[in-house]
């Protein structure tokens, strides 16, 4: 009945949406951003602060190196360097078995920056000696090269300029504009998206197993017990929330997973307290009394009987706590003790590009922020949600 009521919630179901949305393109990762380079840090500094919708001819040049080979998982998980060098141009033309380009700049000059690559080392890696010669011939119509496997192959020059002009004369596209490095914005808000919700994921893991289990034995046992994990639970909660993240940040060190730790060691007092106060209320119930009488064990009874009773009010806590938890990591990583750079990070990006709200180019702050926005308020609302519907006496009144 109650999972009935939430999907008949129409902002419960845009928050799932938004929520399921964003997992995806967290899990998938560097499997489906325009960058897939380890922390999508490719930099194109002529390319620096584009706006949103922006696009320009890339010429990939194979590097002349062994390639390098990795699996699904690994580039999923943390990118794949890429074999190609990426150079913008503006315009190209074939003479012969040479590829002549104009790199590409905004300023107009009478002598534009040119540069020739012959075409066999644009599409292939090749092995070249100790002299930095390239291995490639030409006889007539025929180009001959060397490749890393150290075998000469064979190509017809038309067969080589089409395999160029096919494969390594690309567009390439900046949806959401770059950044003041030339990076791809889109790219790092996806990214950006893994962070925020691995932060959610693992602080709430983190929370849920302290809190629950301060909460459940406090609450079971009453007591001394109850007295010192109240006494505990009041101390923690009397320090401001930020400034307990910031000193924990500080003695495990910055980086990804003590962020992680810090905001989650953090987040426990809420729920120890909604636990404790919810045991103490079922502990006294007739069920409870009759396991008892049975013999049953203090765990098994914890375990079985009065944990699945108090799930309801813990599950829409981690939702809100879930939002705070993004908003934490957002701001560990504003002031500069958060996920450290070149990791991206919407509160990271929001930092690096602040400064430009002023000028033309407020999108590379308003852009996280937005991000930031849509998730915390996705998770207050899905929250919100939660506890309607899973609200006994509503449930009751209804049928």
């Amino acid at each position: 009945m109650a999972f009935k009521r939430l999907l008949r919630n129409k902002s419960a179901l845009a928050s799932m949406f938004i929520i399921v949305f964003a997992s995806v393109v967290a899990l998938l990762g560097y499997l489906i951003t325009p960058d897939p380079t380890p922390d999508v840090n490719l930099q194109f500094l002529e390319l620096a602060t584009r706006k949103p919708g922006f696009k320009v001819n890339m010429l990939r040049l194979r590097n002349n190196a062994p390639p390098k080979e990795t699996n699904i998982f690994s580039r999923m998980l943390f990118g794949a360097p890429s074999n190609f060098e990426e150079i913008p141009y503006s315009s190209y033309k074939i003479e012969g078995a040479n590829l002549t380009i104009v790199e590409y700049s905004d300023v107009k000059t009478d002598l534009p920056l040119q540069k020739q690559y012959p075409l066999a080392d644009i599409a292939f890696a090749l092995e070249m000696d100790s002299t930095g010669k390239l291995p490639v011939w030409q006889k007539g119509n025929q180009i001959t090269y060397k490749e890393y496997d150290g075998k000469a192959k064979t190509i017809s020059l038309d067969e080589l300029k089409q395999k160029v002009i096919s494969e390594n004369l690309t567009i390439r596209r900046f949806p959401f504009g770059t950044d003041r490095y030339g990076r791809d914005m889109l790219s790092q808000l996806m990214i950006g998206t893994r962070v925020s919700l691995s932060v959610g994921f693992i602080a709430i893991a983190i929370s849920l197993l302290i809190g629950i289990a301060l909460g459940a034995i406090a609450g079971y046992f009453g007591g001394k017990i109850d007295q010192l994990i109240v006494w505990l639970i009041n101390v923690v909660w009397s320090v401001p929330t930020l400034l307990l993240v910031i000193a924990i940040t500080f003695v495990l060190g910055k980086g990804f997973w003590q962020v992680f730790i810090a905001v989650g060691l953090t987040m426990w007092v809420e729920v120890a307290r909604v636990v404790r106060g919810q045991v103490l209320s079922i502990r006294e119930k007739e069920f409870i009394e009759a396991a008892r009488a049975l013999g049953y064990r203090n765990r098994r009874i914890i375990f079985r009987h009065v944990l699945p009773n108090v799930m309801g009010p813990v599950i829409v806590i981690s939702a809100a706590n879930f939002a705070s938890a993004i908003l934490l990591e957002a701001g560990l990583s504003f002031l500069g003790i958060g996920v450290q750079p070149p990791t991206p990070s919407w509160g990271s990006m929001i930092k690096e590009n602040y400064g430009y709200i002023i000028l033309d180019y407020a999108y590379l702050a308003i852009l996280p922020g937005v991000a930031i926005m849509l998730m915390v308020l996705a998770f207050m609302l899905l929250g919100n949600a939660l506890r309607d519907a899973l609200d006994v006496k509503a449930v009751t009144t209804e049928h």
